[in-house]
């Protein structure tokens, strides 16, 4: 039954590293994509940050917090605490005042260090299991 309760929390980092990866993807291949086919320079401008991040902060919220629970490393709360922060300066202020570049830099960074900080909260996890 404990490795039950264990996969099922385990999918809440899955998730969150997953829909962070889709951040990320988004931020890289879309110019490269509006570069390489002019067709779809008229999608540029689409800004899903929003609607992603609706998505990214409660699932990722959860999750470390669930995890925090368990192992109690401060660290990782404070690393997922920093990537939610970037994604959101970069989905907000970078986005609308300093530009596509901040906003690609700020989401990028933000992504990475929110999916490290879901790693290592699902790894500390299984490491404080096992220690049971």
């Amino acid at each position: 039954m404990k490795q039950d309760t264990q996969k099922n929390r385990d999918w809440l980092d899955g998730a969150a590293v997953a829909l962070s990866g889709l951040c990320l993807l988004h931020c890289l291949a879309l110019p490269l994509v509006v570069a390489g086919v002019p067709f779809l320079a008229q999608y540029e401008e689409t800004h899903l940050h929003y609607q992603v991040l609706v998505a990214i902060i409660p699932l990722s919220v959860f999750a470390l917090s669930i995890g925090y629970r368990r192992h109690r490393d401060w660290r990782i709360a404070i690393g997922g605490a920093v990537g939610m922060l970037l994604l959101v300066v970069g989905a907000t202020v970078a986005h609308t005042q300093l530009g596509i570049a901040a906003d690609r830099f700020f989401t990028v960074i933000g992504s990475l260090v929110l999916a490290t900080a879901h790693f290592f909260n699902s790894y500390r996890k299984k490491l404080a299991n096992s220690s049971l």
